[in-house]
């Protein structure tokens, strides 16, 4: 799977642009605040359907404009495709030039691995950097997944409405019911699809892991939920019901779930060395990576962004040649010495690129 080529048009801070890749490595580099990062951006949208970084969609537009445009041509296995994706007073997504519907239909077209700097929080962060890792791998890979988990959290939204109207206008509690069903449903239909990925995970982590450390660490990754069991889970809304009242909001379920990784049995994010959480956060990607391949036969693009700086020569050069078959796409602020291995090199300056 490949990038073949992006064209921008008022996108962040460019106003036209065409992009040719490198089948292999692609590294794109240039001083801070010029739109290295935007190039990532742009093809993760295409990915997703939405940004990494951006709230809202107005965000990506380009200043004093009401309307902006990415389109991408990538090439799979099986077949050739092309995505285009125009923003304005709303947002429309074009999969081979015929409009979709549905966000989902975009889902597992072009699929892709980031690493950012951020990245880091998703161990040391809160649950919910957890949870949206394993939204977004999961949703690339089973579309219906992400259906699902809107169905889920609109019906979330309507039962915290209605615990607030029990405890503010006194409405009848008994009728909860209805939302506790649907919710348990959408609650141990996640969890199913959550704990199959976990489990591929687990597979390679460990493999991942120890090559990078040469078996001097060992790595544990445990899944939390309680929504393994529908009975279960409604036993739980119902134990918890006059506590959810009282909060105005349900305290447990599938939106609460998280996952922990232990290095030698140490809970990483309290006991874990920056190094050791970096190289966790490494050995997760590429876990992820791994899991994309095994699933649809070919593997994802990768995108790095301003991420190589945070390695030293040699574990650069080592993790290229680890990932010798993908196609890569590297933003930082200085051209990489790299051997032995096929890239091309683009300057980034004031939205221009220069290859």
């Amino acid at each position: 799977m490949l990038v073949k080529n992006l064209k921008l048009e008022n996108f962040r801070n460019y106003k036209k642009e065409y992009i040719n890749f490198e089948k292999n490595i692609n590294i794109f580099y240039g001083e801070n605040a010029q739109g290295k990062t935007n190039i990532i951006e742009s093809i993760f949208l295409c990915s997703l359907g939405k940004s990494f970084r951006a709230k809202k969609d107005s965000e990506m537009i380009q200043l004093n404009e009401d309307h902006a445009s990415i389109e991408i041509e990538f090439e799979k296995s099986d077949r050739d495709g092309k995505i285009r994706i125009e923003l304005g007073n709303k947002k429309e997504v074009f999969l081979n030039g015929i409009k979709i519907k549905k966000l989902s239909e975009l889902l597992g077209n072009l699929n892709i691995v980031i690493f950012t700097p951020n990245d880091i929080n998703i161990l040391k962060g809160g649950p919910q950097n957890r949870r949206r890792f394993l939204d977004i791998m999961i949703s690339q890979l089973r579309p219906n997944y992400m259906h699902i988990l809107n169905l889920y959290i609109k019906t979330i939204d309507q039962r915290n409405k209605y615990l607030k109207q029990i405890r503010e206008e006194r409405k009848d509690e008994n009728l909860l019911e209805i939302w506790d069903e649907k919710l348990a449903e959408y609650a141990v239909k996640i969890c199913e699809y959550r704990e199959e990925f976990i489990n591929k995970i687990i597979e390679k982590l460990n493999i991942i892991h120890n090559k990078i450390t040469n078996n001097k660490e060992e790595i544990k990754l445990i899944y939390i939920t309680e929504c393994k069991d529908k009975n279960e889970y409604l036993n739980l809304l119902k134990q918890r019901r006059k506590l959810d009242i009282i909060k105005g909001f349900t305290t447990k379920g599938i939106h609460r779930d998280d996952f922990m990784l232990y290095i030698n049995n140490k809970e990483i994010n309290i006991y874990g060395s920056q190094g050791q959480n970096r190289t966790a956060m490494l050995s997760l990607k590429l876990a992820e990576l791994q899991v994309i391949y095994d699933d649809i036969g070919e593997y994802p693009i990768l995108l790095l962004d301003d991420f190589m700086s945070e390695l030293d020569k040699n574990r650069r050069k080592n993790f290229l040649e680890s990932i010798r078959d993908i196609q890569v796409i590297i933003t930082g602020t200085e051209k990489l010495d790299i051997e032995n291995l096929k890239y091309l090199e683009y300057n980034v300056s004031n939205g221009k690129v220069l290859k």
